[in-house]
């Protein structure tokens, strides 16, 4: 080997270890050492709640003015700020978030805002370190080019796709920005002046990105573990109106419980059920789909597979996709014969047999239901609530039973006395030993008002993991609902007819 070319070989060497000491960390090895620059794993996993407190500047104008914020623990969390007598609150209660301001007053945060505000309450109280918990999952960001410095990126992206990028300083350890969404934004943080509080390295200088507006948030008091009033979550009443009692509510939603399915009967709609798994940097891609024909008779419902994977069915196959459906017909007559002679005979009997729907008044009997205000959605007058397990309370039946263990919020249409809109979590693990839900699975329905006289379903969002003996299988599916339409239905010898729009 000649001189010159032992040369060009060590220089080789070089500039690979060079590429390689400048390519990013594993994520694992970033939050480790962050962990450890911040004052360490089993400190930071102390802190159950925190306040901050001091002043906020928008630089655009120098309008300044107080800033608070604070997180209770779990998922607790808010904050406010003041800039010239305009004043902005924010808060996550647990179940529901919600957002005032002077123009706009208070509202409910739904669809992308309510989702994106959970995933912060969540990093806020814990950052990375429940991760997998609350299965999220972590990955490389890759680097970046931060003030002319090289800095890893991490990205951690909940169960339900919600993206945040937290950026680490290679000299310090310390992260020293994070990209959360906000619906149609992304909120850039961006921290310095790092100082020690009861031995945790906190930035007392922020500097926030919401869209073309930019803030800094220069904190003058720093608390960690100090006791936090729940309440200061919850929502703020602003409004003298009366709200009707909650259980009063619930007993007209059950009384119209008939009319509805009287008019319920007279409709089908489509149901697209998309399956959703996590890519390798974390985010949802479509695995599969199938498209089901609902129509509904005598409060139970009756559907039919109509596609798969995009593709109708083949006649054969949809043929006997019809006769399941006239079977289905069948079982329910049956059903209802036996639970007649049951409850003719003075055995009892199931009034909402398996398979019919039932109300959410009937779900949530069981529920201690708090924090009632009146907004708008969709543009509709409702009444908003939220909704805990009741400990005391005995569920009776499956549905009971799963929503005990519940939390979330309820949206009513003031007018139908219809559902508008339904949150739920699953607050412990649920189920047998064979087959058991995970705390933390979730459920969101959203309705639509159709020829202005019942609310259906448009959207349904769930999320959750199923431990089946000793095997996890993950569920989320997205579900679309449309093509809603108006028919008639007549059952002749255990048959159902096709929907005649």
């Amino acid at each position: 080997m000649t001189t010159s070319m032992g040369r060009i070989l060590s220089l080789g060497l070089l500039i690979v270890c060079l590429a390689a000491s400048a390519a990013a960390q594993s994520p694992s090895k970033i939050l480790s050492r962050a962990n450890k620059a911040l004052g360490g794993e089993k400190l930071l996993k102390s802190v159950r709640t925190w306040q901050m407190t001091g002043t906020i500047r928008r630089v655009s104008d120098g309008v300044e003015g107080r800033y608070d914020s604070a997180a209770g623990g779990e998922s607790l969390y808010g904050g406010m700020f003041d800039l010239g007598g305009f004043e902005t609150a924010v808060g996550y209660n647990g179940k529901s978030g919600w957002m005032r301001d002077s123009l706009n007053g208070l509202q409910t945060l739904t669809g992308d805002a309510a989702r994106d505000f959970q995933a912060e309450a969540q990093y806020r109280n814990s950052r990375w370190l429940n991760a997998k918990t609350i299965k999220t999952r972590i990955t490389s960001g890759g680097t970046a080019m931060l003030d002319g410095k090289t800095v890893d990126v991490v990205q951690l992206t909940t169960a339900k796709g919600v993206r945040i990028k937290v950026y680490f300083d290679r000299e310090t350890g310390l992260p020293i920005r994070e990209e959360l969404p906000h619906a149609a934004v992304t909120e850039v943080f961006d921290y310095a002046d790092y100082r020690t509080v009861g031995g945790i390295k906190t930035p007392f200088t922020i500097k926030t990105t919401v869209g073309d507006q930019v803030f800094e948030i220069k904190l003058d008091d720093v608390k960690f573990n100090v006791p936090t009033d729940r309440s200061r979550f919850d929502f703020p009443r602003v409004s003298d109106e009366p709200i009707p009692d909650l259980r009063g509510l619930f007993d007209e939603i059950k009384a119209n419980a008939e009319k509805i399915d009287a008019i319920l009967e007279d409709y089908s709609y489509t149901e697209l059920r998309i399956d959703r798994e996590p890519g390798p940097n974390g985010e949802l891609f479509e695995k599969s789909s199938e498209k089901r024909l609902l129509t509904f008779y005598k409060g139970y419902r009756i559907n039919r597979l109509i596609e798969k994977n995009g593709k109708p069915l083949s006649d054969s196959d949809q043929a006997k996709e019809d006769r399941d459906a006239q079977k289905q017909v069948a079982e329910i007559e049956d059903r209802i014969a036996k639970n007649e002679r049951k409850m003719g005979s003075g055995t009892g009997g199931t009034p909402n047999g398996e398979g019919q729907r039932i109300t959410i008044a009937d779900a949530l009997k069981g529920s201690i239901l708090i924090n009632p205000r009146r907004e708008r959605y969709k543009k509709t007058e409702v009444i908003v609530f939220d909704y805990e397990p009741n400990p005391e309370f005995k569920p009776q039946t499956r549905m009971e039973k799963l929503f005990a263990l519940c939390t979330g919020a309820v949206w009513v249409d003031t007018k139908t006395k219809q559902v508008v809109r339904l949150d739920a979590v699953l607050t412990k693990s649920a189920g047998s030993f064979i087959a058991k839900a995970k705390r933390g699975a979730s459920f969101t329905l959203e309705n639509e008002l159709v020829n202005n006289e019942i609310w259906l379903p448009s959207r349904a969002d769930i999320n959750l993991s199923i431990k089946i003996l000793f095997a996890g299988i993950n569920i989320n599916n997205l579900i679309r609902y449309g093509e809603y339409g108006k028919f008639k239905t007549e059952v002749k010898d255990a048959s159902v007819d096709s929907p005649k729009q």
